[in-house]
């Protein structure tokens, strides 16, 4: 089964009068456990993509589906729960809650899914120990680094057991020791936990990680390479 599915998907940006073409037919299958580097220039593409395969941004034309239901016709309200409950998001600027600790920052997305206090504190407390910050659940963002501040930024990704999460940039603010053990982290949780990944990247360094790597050039996909196969 896949694990996202994008068919001839077309984004047209306005920037003034022009017609800006963030997409141009686009089709893309990513099986269940895949784990996927997206590279473009900048303006190729690539966040745009993670952001119609998030239900982040809608298509113009074209099909998106996640877990085998399409998310591109849904409304409003159905879209944020599919959002909740079936897609992870890492940006590279963690986009955490500097008021909540760690903890609290990873129990947020549960208490919206209405998880039970209870479980959510057992699961939170798991999963941040999972990705390496046992002993560090009650610092807030301040008092954390970078690459901490990304692992519980990760942490809150994988919570809710998401179909697939998507990492736009994720090793850009990080040092190249701190994005290395990132990258070791994402390929931990795909093989153990069969997480699925699709990454957004400028950088050769994550790009070697990844088991298949698509180029993009203006809104197009224009290769495909199976690198466990090279």
């Amino acid at each position: 089964m896949y694990a996202v599915r994008c068919i001839d998907v077309r984004k047209i940006y306005k920037q003034g009068d022009e017609d800006v073409i963030g997409l141009n037919g686009v089709s893309i299958e990513v099986e269940e456990g895949g784990f996927v580097c997206l590279r473009s220039p900048s303006g190729g593409g690539k966040t745009t993509l993670l952001n119609v395969m998030g239900g982040l941004d809608r298509p113009d034309s074209g099909e998106i589906w996640i877990a085998g239901k399409r998310i591109d016709n849904l409304s409003k309200a159905p879209l944020a729960r599919m959002r909740l409950h079936r897609i992870g998001f890492v940006f590279q600027a963690y986009n955490l809650i500097p008021v909540l600790t760690a903890r609290e920052n990873v129990e947020f997305v549960m208490q919206v899914q209405g998880v039970s206090v209870v479980d959510r504190k057992k699961r939170s407390l798991e999963i941040l120990s999972e990705v390496g910050l046992e002993g560090l659940e009650d610092r807030r963002p301040a008092k954390m680094s970078g690459g901490q501040q990304q692992r519980v930024a990760v942490a809150r990704a994988i919570a809710s057991n998401p179909a697939i999460v998507l990492a736009d940039e994720p090793t850009a603010n990080l040092d190249s020791n701190t994005a290395r053990h990132l990258m070791e982290l994402f390929v931990e949780l795909n093989q153990h936990r069969g997480t699925t990944f699709v990454i957004a990247t400028h950088d050769q360094m994550v790009m070697s990680y990844a088991r298949r790597l698509i180029r993009m050039l203006d809104g197009k996909l224009v290769e495909d390479i199976d690198q466990e196969a090279v």
